[in-house]
């Protein structure tokens, strides 16, 4: 047997590869399939079939694609109207050489999410491993809020009894490949270990542990963030996207160039350090380091307006860019040439804005006009503490809370290291604020400091 499990970063996501007699067969691809292509090709492998254990919500899915490039066949669940590829069933069963797979209904993340169970039979009937999807992580369960309020207990019913009743039930011993790993906004606590079984899961995982009722109660009063192109993910993964060796190439961008495309708009993405954007920056543009963008894009761009990107050096703007186009931005126009010293060189229009240190900070509060804003995740404020008297909105959400923010005194924006902090003074000065101050370092940089953490 061959496997291979592909990790993309940024999104967490887990995809495999797994083979038998020199046929294989790929779960849940990523949009720039080539991987899976050069993988077989390398360990004399034969793609024939692609399973999808869901719709995905959260990057586009590269299922058509790798099939025209193979001439393998796309299978995904039943519960759901795509148009492409064929539904499959509860029970229904593939051979790959020697190995068995096996297709087990598990909603609850979906209606139409499935798991695929893999026996080796060469060596025994016994189920060997799963490919769950986004039904069992590591230490969590996957969000369940997809239909909205009315079906949330349901969805919750659903998912806690496909865990229990089917994937647990199938031994101890069962190796779980989750589609994520630590960091995927389709779970809250997903643990930093790329595989799990059920055995450790029935001992370890907390939200096994409290048991169906309690665990439909969390889920009910639940909200966890919801990115807006979440909608567009499922549009596309609905009917199959283009594959990104089908789209026009992204490249260097002049300072004329930049400067048509912000005349007739554009999105600018600068992905360089937060110190960096503080210190100089192109008027309008979104602060989104690199590590970040699969997190945050998709809160800020829309998919019509060209999106340019902003770098010092530009250093491998091959990986920054696909990290776009997983997410279905096809509308990446390229990056500015010669980085953004290019900008400065050029005399053009420069946004800055301030940034303290948590010592700064500490002193300024004393004078009592501050308003100092927390932008990171709720959980985080809850489990490590906050800067006392500091308000707090989401960054994803903080454009559309701009009321909640006064325009009468100087603002402080923090989060966990400065990087969220950063976005949110951008967005602030774009949107007229006038005196908007980043800390850098963060509620890390404050705690270490030693200065006092509220905790509610």
């Amino acid at each position: 047997m061959f496997f291979q499990q592909i990790v993309s970063e940024g999104l967490a996501h887990n995809s495999y590869l797994i083979g038998s007699g020199g046929k294989a067969a790929v779960i849940d691809p990523r949009r720039d399939f080539r991987i899976y292509a050069e993988c077989a090709d390398a360990n004399g492998l034969e793609i024939t079939h692609i399973f999808e254990t869901h719709r995905n919500e959260d990057y586009v899915i590269g299922s058509a694609g790798l099939a025209r490039c193979c001439n393998a066949r796309i299978f995904h669940g039943e519960s759901r109207d795509f148009s492409y590829g064929t539904s499959v069933k509860d029970g229904d069963t593939f051979a790959i050489g020697l190995l068995e797979l096996e297709i087990r209904q598990t909603p609850g993340h979906t209606e139409e999410s499935i798991s695929v169970v893999v026996r080796d039979r060469e060596v025994s009937e016994k189920p060997y491993l799963v490919f769950c999807g986004d039904t069992l992580f590591a230490g969590d369960i996957a969000r369940t809020d997809f239909y909205g309020d009315a079906r949330k207990a349901e969805m919750a019913g659903k998912i806690y009894d496909s865990v229990t009743g089917i994937l647990l039930a199938l031994g101890d011993g069962l190796i779980i490949c989750p589609a994520h790993g630590a960091g995927s906004v389709c779970g809250e606590t997903i643990a930093n270990h790329p595989f799990t079984t059920a055995g450790y899961e029935k001992m370890t995982n907390p939200l096994l542990l409290m048991g169906r009722e309690a665990f439909i109660s969390h889920r009910v009063s639940d909200s966890p963030y919801f990115p807006p192109y979440f909608h567009t993910m499922e549009a596309l993964n609905s009917r199959g996207a283009l594959s990104p060796y089908e789209l026009p190439h992204a490249g260097p961008l002049t300072v004329a160039d930049i400067g048509k495309l912000r005349k007739s708009g554009c999105q600018i993405i600068d992905v360089r350090s937060p110190a960096a954007f503080a210190g100089g920056h192109i008027p309008g543009s979104l602060s989104i380091w690199r590590d970040g963008l699969a997190s945050f894009m998709g809160w800020f761009l829309n998919y019509d307006e060209p999106v340019v990107i902003i770098d010092d050096f530009n250093l491998d703007m091959d990986d920054v860019c696909v990290r776009f186009i997983r997410l279905g931005y096809d509308n990446l126009k390229g990056w500015l040439a010669g980085g953004f010293i290019s900008w400065e060189k050029a005399a053009q229009d420069i946004a800055s804005f301030p940034t303290c240190s948590p010592a700064d900070l500490h002193a300024r509060m004393d004078g009592g006009d501050l308003f100092i804003l927390d932008v990171r995740d709720i959980r985080n404020r809850k489990t490590e503490g906050y800067i006392p008297g500091s308000f707090h909105r989401y960054i994803g959400e903080l454009p559309h809370h701009l009321d909640e923010i006064p325009r009468d005194r100087p603002v402080v924006t923090y989060c966990d290291a400065g990087y969220k902090g950063s976005l949110a003074a951008g967005i602030l000065t774009s949107h007229g604020y006038r005196d908007v101050t980043n800390l850098l370092g963060g509620m890390a940089g404050w705690s270490h400091a030693g200065f006092t953490v509220g905790r509610d």
